[in-house]
């Protein structure tokens, strides 16, 4: 383990906001479960079922999954879990805003459609299941979209630019709420 570790790991300090110590902590958990150096799609919804045992995260949690599987090959190694995972739970707020754009980006056009919000929103209210309880103007996800839209697409073209989106989401305390929520290193350890 020792060698691969050093040669898969070279240079991740500098490229995340991890220390030493903490790369290999999340290095030994993440072999602990993934043996094979690599997670599957299958396993990462199973974490976050650990989160949100309530609700039904695998939609939501299969677009993260693609999100974090930067080269697409259908799993996610060491490099791409913790350069992610450095983003979303250590990285700045504008960081944070460009990695959750680039997630609701689903097609990957640069704008966020009402589609595509709608798919993102869909997918967060049915992971919650009844964890939150939402204002009466937010109660489903049609009007939680329809809210965002309101307050972010400023030139009302149906869809949200990286801007738009980003200097909505700063005045939307849900969302920047959202994104300040840290990945706890022993629900990977629980997945089993």
């Amino acid at each position: 383990h020792k060698q691969w570790y050093q040669r898969r790991v070279r240079g991740l300090e500098d490229a995340t906001y991890f220390d030493k110590k903490e790369l290999q902590k999340w290095f030994r958990e993440f072999m602990k479960d993934c043996p094979s150096g690599s997670l599957s799609k299958e396993d990462f919804i199973r974490i976050y079922q650990q989160f949100f045992p309530q609700g039904d995260p695998s939609q939501f949690a299969s677009h993260v999954f693609k999100k974090f599987d930067s080269n697409s090959n259908g799993c996610i190694t060491f490099k791409e879990f913790i350069m992610a995972l450095s983003v979303t739970s250590k990285g700045t707020l504008d960081e944070k805003l460009d990695w959750a754009f680039s997630l609701y980006d689903l097609d990957g056009d640069g704008y966020i459609s009402d589609r595509e919000m709608l798919d993102i929103v869909c997918s967060i209210y049915s992971m919650v299941g009844n964890m939150l309880i939402l204002p009466k103007e937010e109660d489903t996800p049609e009007k939680r979209v329809s809210k965002i839209f309101l307050q972010m697409d400023k030139d009302r073209d149906g869809r949200l630019t990286k801007e738009e989106f980003k200097e909505g989401s700063r005045m939307d305390p849900f969302i920047v709420h959202a994104l300040s929520t840290d990945f706890d290193s022993t629900k990977l350890e629980q997945k089993k």
